[in-house]
């Protein structure tokens, strides 16, 4: 290592390896396609711009080579400096996305549950309580009726045409058929453009989709049904649709961002016109 390295100052030695080759912030931007402003936040230390994991220690990696320092040495620089950071900084990684979903899926399932039975309760107990009312008055109505049928003259012959008889309501054949509900459709179609390099992760319904660099122009459609679980490096490159309509920007040139979209709230995201 060299002697003018400051100790525990990692940001500071790469600053120092660049100012001495010269290379200004903008021309590793350009080289890297990582943001200037996350390029800052690393040379002072502040990682929490930069997304989890590998990708963090891809960028690390990238910024070594435009430097002329060694890239492995860098890297192990950085994880003896931050060693839980690196790991974790910047979005969650794909295990704690799953354990997330499946967390939340069980929360709504058992939601869910509560309301049935909330709804369940009261309306057995009003069919309960309708069908002893309804016994008990047919009871009470019938019973004076043998006595007084008993002391009726016989009735005369009726010569009138039967009336056609009308089917009683409910008996099979006779109730209208109602039409079914048209079921609603339950997914989502994500369109994604990206206007110059970023790198990308999607996670679809629980399963990795895209975890890689895309160039200027590349396009992607993503039918989501549960959720979306999407990570930009520069959330001004990227462009979402929909269900066909146009969303709102995800963020600021050079921001790191993830956005969770599902068929419930990816109305919020929709741009106003």
């Amino acid at each position: 290592m060299s002697a003018d390295r400051p100790i525990g100052d990692f940001g500071g030695k790469l600053r120092a390896a660049r100012e001495r080759r010269g290379v200004s912030l903008r021309q590793i931007a350009n080289a890297t396609k990582i943001s200037v402003a996350v390029l800052e936040a690393l040379e002072r230390n502040d990682i929490s711009r930069l997304p989890g994991g590998i990708f963090g220690r891809a960028f690390v990696r990238s910024y070594a080579v435009e430097v002329g320092l060694d890239p492995e040495t860098t890297i192990q620089d950085f994880i003896a400096q931050f060693p839980a950071d690196s790991v974790t900084a910047g979005h969650p990684t794909s295990a704690h996305v799953e354990d997330h979903e499946a967390h939340e899926s069980d929360r709504r399932m058992a939601t869910t549950f509560v309301r049935l039975v909330a709804i369940s309760v009261p309306l057995a107990a009003a069919v309960v309580y309708f069908g002893l009312s309804g016994r008990q008055g047919t009871h009470t109505e019938a019973a004076p009726a043998a006595p007084v049928e008993a002391a009726a003259p016989a009735p005369k012959p009726n010569t009138d045409p039967p009336a056609a008889s009308t089917p009683a309501p409910g008996a099979s054949g006779s109730s209208p058929t109602t039409p079914l509900a048209a079921p609603v459709d339950d997914r989502l179609t994500v369109g994604l453009t990206v206007k110059r390099p970023c790198w990308v992760t999607a996670t679809v319904d629980g399963r990795r989709t895209i975890n890689r660099l895309l160039q200027p122009g590349e396009t992607t459609t993503m039918e989501v049904r549960k959720e979306l679980v999407l990570t930009a490096g520069d959330a001004s490159a990227v462009a979402l649709t929909l269900n066909g309509a146009e969303a709102r920007p995800l963020g600021n040139t050079g921001d790191v961002v993830t956005v969770r979209l599902n068929p419930t709230n990816f109305k919020s995201y929709v741009q106003n016109r």
